[in-house]
């Protein structure tokens, strides 16, 4: 069983940054994949990046994040990262952090364990 709390959310103006973190309690957080999707208001939970579990951590990203946002993972802290550079309004969202017992996955319904979310806000 895993736990997960997200934290970082904020308002930032376009072109800013932020860091989002998810905080997991848990021993086998070392062997979940962790993902974070977004949702804005009215639309569909939408998949931003994972990554693997194991020494490997391949990642995997949206076309519309790539080489703005970077996800790792701290297995030592229990700890994982969203680095989001170059915002846009577009990226407003409630940030979600997942994880699950998993490879490559990028639909919602694959991950079972899921923080509350935080919001990201980007004023333009």
């Amino acid at each position: 069983h895993v736990q997960l709390v997200e934290s970082g959310g904020g308002l930032v103006q376009a072109g800013g940054s932020l860091r989002l973190s998810c905080a997991a309690s848990g021993r086998t957080f070392i062997s979940c994949a962790v993902a974070w999707f977004r949702q804005a208001p009215g639309k569909e939970r939408d998949f931003v990046a994972s990554i693997m579990w194991g020494s490997d951590a391949s990642t995997y990203y949206a076309d519309y994040v790539k080489d703005r946002f970077t996800i790792s993972r701290d297995n030592a802290k229990n700890t994982a990262s969203l680095v989001m550079n170059s915002l846009k309004p577009e990226d407003t969202a409630v940030y979600y952090c997942a994880a699950d017992y998993l490879g490559r996955a990028s639909r919602s319904s694959e991950y079972g364990y899921w923080g509350q979310g935080t919001q990201v806000t980007v004023s333009s």
